[in-house]
């Protein structure tokens, strides 16, 4: 089976690295809708050399490394990556134009970030997601979550967010058609909400929230620029290089897409940009009633993390004191929860009944023991940890195709 990427920006770019190392499919399409630079080799340059992650023939061969990328035909549009065939589309930018049926590919991972609406039509102008089965492959993969643009608007019945170990199962080949590996920040909190949730249980949740402390992505400008007309978020156009940028995040409404326990407990999810490459930081905070005689204590949260990691090829452990580039590449790992810092305080809080529509109760008060718990889970969000599990959902779609 061949592989379709449409682009090559971070994720797709990482993708390739991936699937040229993996060697699941017999060949890698790539559409990059364009010409780049002055011909393959420049686009060559581009696709051996990272600023961070250094270059592909280490990443793929350690000090062994060497030169990956061999055999360029500019007029062909073909190459070499460590022995595999690639082959490079550069005609068009709109899924519905790009020659997936011509070049044999029945499965394609679209990581432009720009076609995420999977109600939108094959033929709308601008392009669409949908444009990809229209172009001839049977499925597409999104490398983001979908958001639906069109107020009133349902998810299509072909249409499913899945996180590969959280809700894998849910994806029908004979229904699903068009699948969203959700984003970096939802996969990590999802590994950092299901183990609380299987062992505490979701009736036990009061509340949750969660800040991001995440890299820098695409969407930043390097030196501060005018906003563009109309927009609103006059942060996006500060430098990354010099800010700490507030910022928001689709993670709470994916979350509930990949585990449904979540649409019934208050979440809020926030974001902040920090001037780094790669690897990012999610803080969680959850509110649980509890037991004044067995609260839940730190041990008992990090316990839980331990027990799940053991069985779980995609949760990693860690009593070590971990800084940000400690993760970058860690192969596989949703998140690392870092255990020195699990924190947890337990109090009495009062609840004035008068407040609670209905309540019939004599009594004014009545007291409520809670649990605050703070938890940190690392993520490397563009290769180690979100790109190498797209790749593994990538491969098990591909896996159940006839």
């Amino acid at each position: 089976m061949k592989l379709g990427i449409n682009a090559l920006g971070r994720i797709g770019k990482l993708s390739l690295w991936h699937h040229v190392g993996r060697k699941y499919f017999s060949e890698i399409v790539v559409n990059t809708g364009r010409e780049i630079g002055q011909g393959l080799a420049d686009l060559a340059a581009s696709i051996e050399r990272d600023s961070s992650y250094g270059r592909l023939g280490n990443y793929l061969h350690g000090y062994k490394g060497g030169r990956m990328i061999e055999n360029l035909n500019e007029i062909e549009g073909t190459m070499t990556i460590n022995g595999l065939p690639v082959r490079i589309l550069r005609e068009s930018r709109n899924p519905r134009n790009i020659k997936w049926k011509e070049n044999g590919v029945r499965l394609v991972v679209d990581t432009t970030g720009v076609f995420n609406d999977p109600t939108a039509d094959a033929d709308t102008p601008a392009g669409a997601f949908r444009g990809h089965l229209a172009a001839g492959a049977e499925k597409a993969i999104l490398s983001a979550p979908f958001k639906i643009k069109a107020k009133g608007l349902n998810m299509p019945d072909d249409a499913i967010t899945t996180v590969m170990g959280i809700n894998g199962e849910d994806y029908i080949p004979s229904k699903h058609n068009l699948i969203s590996a959700a984003s970096c920040t939802t996969t990590c909190l999802s590994y950092m909400i299901k183990p609380l949730l299987d062992q505490i249980g979701a009736e036990n949740f009061l509340s949750a929230s969660m800040v991001t402390v995440h890299a820098a992505t695409g969407s930043q400008k390097v030196l501060d620029s005018l906003p563009k007309t109309g927009a609103t978020d006059l942060r996006k156009n500060r430098s990354i290089m010099n800010n700490i940028i507030l910022t928001t995040t689709g993670a709470a409404k994916a979350l509930r897409l990949v585990i449904p326990e979540m649409k019934e407990i208050g979440f809020i999810a926030e974001s902040v940009r920090i001037p780094t490459s790669t690897g990012s930081l999610i803080v969680l905070v959850v509110n649980l009633q509890d037991d004044l005689e067995d609260p839940i204590k730190r041990d008992k949260i990090n316990t839980i993390y331990r027990e799940f990691a053991r069985n779980s090829q995609y949760l990693e452990y860690s009593d070590e004191q971990n800084v940000s580039s400690d993760i970058i590449g860690t192969p596989f790992a949703a998140t690392i929860i870092e255990g020195t810092e699990t924190h947890t305080r337990t109090a009495t809080i009062k609840v004035n009944l008068g407040k609670i529509k209905g309540c019939t109760s004599s009594e004014p008060t009545i007291q409520i023991p809670v649990t605050q718990a703070v938890i940190y889970g690392w993520y490397d969000n563009e290769l180690g940890s979100y790109t190498n599990m797209l790749a593994d959902r990538t491969v098990s779609i591909a896996e159940q195709m006839v």
